[in-house]
């Protein structure tokens, strides 16, 4: 009866004793060393990761300094207070933003330079385009000056006409009803026709002149003689000084002559007469 009890407790004892594998030092020694290669392994691979805390920090230092590098467009300076805050923002006091901030006064600096030198080249640009313009406005009036004067002297030496109302009817060199050559330009107008001097001048002759009938002679400044010829009166006496224009007697058919007309003759410098035609177109007038 006692043997049955004792084959009864061993079974119960067996099935509820968690211990049996620690009964063996081998297997205790298996176990053992199977879990310490366990945390062996995982103790060498912990070394090579860094905390939690480190990998924050590592971050927020590449970000901050990559904020100055963005910010102050160059390299962070050793010593720099940098911070992270907002997640983004920058606050440096004496790094980063004294960097950016430099960097725009020179770029305001240049900005100021470059202004100024264009305006320097603007206000040269000015003074020389007002010195070409008081240069030129001074040769335009020394031009005009100059053309004045010239005018006034053309204008002295322009001739006009010797009588209105004319017909030409016998030219230089013809050759007719005179003693010889024909010397001069008649134009043939009514009697009494008004004689104007051709040009400002002085009288130097006046009378009747045989062929020629009475006639007036005016010398001009460059000593051309101008003898009017045929006249019915004679308006002016010698001596007196004349201007273009003014009447100095009146047109007839006094001397050699069939027909009341005034023969013109010029003798330039006082000596042989020449073409009275081509002198009139060369001063300006066309008879």
């Amino acid at each position: 009866m006692g043997n049955h009890r004792a084959d009864r407790r061993g079974p119960k004892r067996a099935a509820v004793d968690p211990t049996p594998a620690r009964t063996t030092r081998g297997d205790r020694t298996t176990g053992g060393r199977r879990k310490a290669t366990r945390r062996q392994g995982a103790a060498s691979t912990n070394r090579f990761l860094p905390s939690a805390p480190t990998v924050v920090g590592a971050v927020a230092i590449l970000a901050a300094a990559s904020g100055a590098v963005a910010f102050g467009q160059g390299p962070v300076p050793a010593g720099s207070n940098l911070s992270l805050t907002g997640g983004s923002q920058v606050q440096d006091g004496t790094g980063a933003l004294a960097l950016g901030r430099d960097a725009r006064a020179r770029a305001i600096s240049r900005d100021s330079q470059r202004q100024a030198r264009e305006d320097n080249a603007d206000q040269a640009l000015q003074a020389a385009i007002e010195e070409q313009s008081q240069e030129r406005n001074a040769a335009i009036l020394s031009l005009a000056a100059s053309i004045e004067r010239r005018a006034d002297q053309i204008a002295e030496n322009l001739w006009v006409l010797p009588t209105i109302g004319y017909r030409l009817t016998a030219r230089y060199g013809a050759v007719g009803l005179w003693s010889g050559t024909h010397t001069g330009l008649d134009f043939a107008a009514p009697s009494g026709s008004p004689i104007i001097a051709v040009a400002n001048g002085v009288i130097t002759e006046t009378g009747y002149d045989g062929a020629y009938g009475n006639k007036t002679v005016q010398t001009l400044p460059d000593g051309t003689e101008i003898w009017y010829c045929h006249q019915s009166t004679i308006g002016v006496s010698v001596g007196e000084k004349v201007v273009q224009g003014e009447q100095i007697g009146t047109l007839g058919s006094t001397g050699r002559s069939t027909g009341p007309h005034l023969h013109v003759e010029v003798h330039p410098g006082g000596g042989d007469p020449v073409d009275p035609y081509g002198e009139f177109v060369y001063h300006g007038v066309n008879p």
